[in-house]
């Protein structure tokens, strides 16, 4: 199948005029002018997009799809009230209510562009719900453990779980990882367990990190939450398991071990300081910020420009459904350019750079560039296509910026994972009923709204 359109954005290189990218199979076999590639390919089945512009598949570093179906429940909450709430409406779903919520969750990333998700859960649905829809994912099982004497147990189901979980599951498509629950939520033991089971399993790890006022407090001062706040973060203990360690999150984490895992990545880390950022660094943790969901709950701003500086790994997420009434990682791209740009002392992020967050740079995170991220021969044929022909959008000889400007959920046309057609104008070509599943959402958003 031959892919044309007015630009192609290989993102790894300079974007091409009236370009075409070439798909067999699983795989991008070429890439170059359109013209030129149906010269070469004149039995390939020509697929012409017209004005748009085709892109790396888009990668969202952090999600839970299975809580799409809180979108729009949740409204003006600061992070410690949205954390209690939050607790409360995931209490009240079922399992199968929980996977008709990922698969939902599943095809909005779809319909955004998104080919693969890195999700979070401790039931499970998302595993489920990503390779019956055919998207690429890292999903990593939550543990938590307040308790020393649970931290073995915790440990354990996390291990039991993902050998239900990893029963044919495509591989190929879903890697399995392990994540550490908020730190408030977490004994310290924990992190060296974590690391521990990771190292010995060759799996990735994922840990909100550095994310709220209120973890700051309780980690370096062991001060409980405001009453007013409507939420003890400490899992309903009225004082944390240990003295005040007087030092950040991310050095009381990294005192125990959690950095000495072989692939992390910390989420959020909006609440750093310049010797944060060194730890960090040396121990090449890759950070994953979802800026509209951290400034939606009060959580703070990242120092996106000076990890970049600093060399470190750094992409895009779109952060928990609950939290914003949108899934989109074209908004979060033009909400981090124009936060960053606003707090800018002299260094001026660009747009390719929030491209590349939300693609190449985002599969650097995942050690994943050499598979996905970038329109580039033998990469998997994760390919999303961007129409460009809308009357909000001008003209332009510079793709990356139009995208970054004027680009959104409703302008993806197409979208394929693997060489596989899974969405295309406003239709998804998955396994499962869609209609469905849709329906069954909507009665149960219907019953918790009441």
């Amino acid at each position: 199948m031959l892919l044309c359109a007015q630009y192609v954005v290989p993102v790894s290189s300079e974007p091409i005029e009236n370009g075409a990218v070439l798909v067999r199979g699983k795989t991008i076999i070429d890439v170059g002018s359109a013209d030129m590639m149906k010269l070469r390919y004149p039995e390939e089945e020509v697929r012409d997009f017209g004005m748009a512009a085709i892109i790396p598949g888009l990668i969202d570093l952090y999600s839970r799809i299975e809580d799409a179906v809180f979108r729009g429940l949740l409204h003006d909450n600061p992070y410690a009230a949205w954390m209690k709430e939050m607790s409360e409406l995931r209490s009240k779903i079922e399992p199968q209510e929980a996977f008709d919520s990922a698969f939902l969750g599943g095809l909005e990333s779809l319909s955004a562009g998104i080919t693969t998700v890195c999700d979070i859960t401790s039931t499970g649905a998302s595993v489920a719900a990503l390779q019956k829809i055919g998207l690429r994912g890292v999903v990593y099982h939550e543990a938590a453990a307040i308790d020393k004497r649970l931290v073995n147990y915790a440990i354990k189901k996390v291990d039991s779980d993902l050998e239900k979980w990893s029963q044919s599951l495509d591989t190929e498509r879903i890697t399995l990882g392990i994540a550490p629950a908020a730190v408030f939520q977490c004994h310290p033991q924990l992190y060296r367990q974590t690391t521990d089971y990771a190292n010995k399993n060759n799996i990735p790890v994922a840990m909100e990190l550095a994310g709220s006022r209120e973890e700051h407090r309780f980690v370096k001062y062991g001060t409980v939450v405001n009453s007013g706040d409507r939420y003890n973060p400490h899992g309903f203990m009225e004082v944390p398991p240990w003295l005040p360690t007087q030092v950040s999150p991310v050095n009381y984490v990294l005192n125990w071990g959690a950095f000495e895992a072989d692939n992390v990545m910390a989420i959020h880390c909006v609440r750093t300081t310049e010797e944060d950022l060194a730890k960090l660094r040396d121990y090449d943790i890759a950070v994953a910020i979802a800026p509209s969901m951290e400034a939606q709950l009060g959580m703070g701003v990242a120092p996106v420009i000076d990890y970049l500086r600093s060399g470190m790994r750094v992409g895009l997420a779109t952060g928990a459904p609950g939290s914003i009434d949108f899934g989109d990682l074209f908004t979060e791209m033009r909400v981090a350019l124009m936060v960053q740009r606003a707090q800018s002392t002299g260094n001026f992020i660009s747009a390719q750079t929030l491209l590349e967050m939300a693609t190449l740079r985002a599969a650097q995170v995942l050690h994943q560039d050499d598979k996905i991220g970038s329109l580039e021969v033998g990469k998997y044929a994760d390919i999303t296509v961007v129409d460009l022909s809308g009357s909000h959008q001008t003209p332009t000889s510079d793709p990356a910026s139009a995208i970054l400007s004027s680009a959104g959920n409703s302008d993806v046309v197409f979208t394929m994972v693997a060489g596989n057609v899974l969405y295309e104008k406003g239709k998804w070509h998955v396994n499962g009923e869609v209609a469905k599943n849709i329906a069954h959402v909507i009665e149960i958003r219907g019953r918790l709204r009441s």
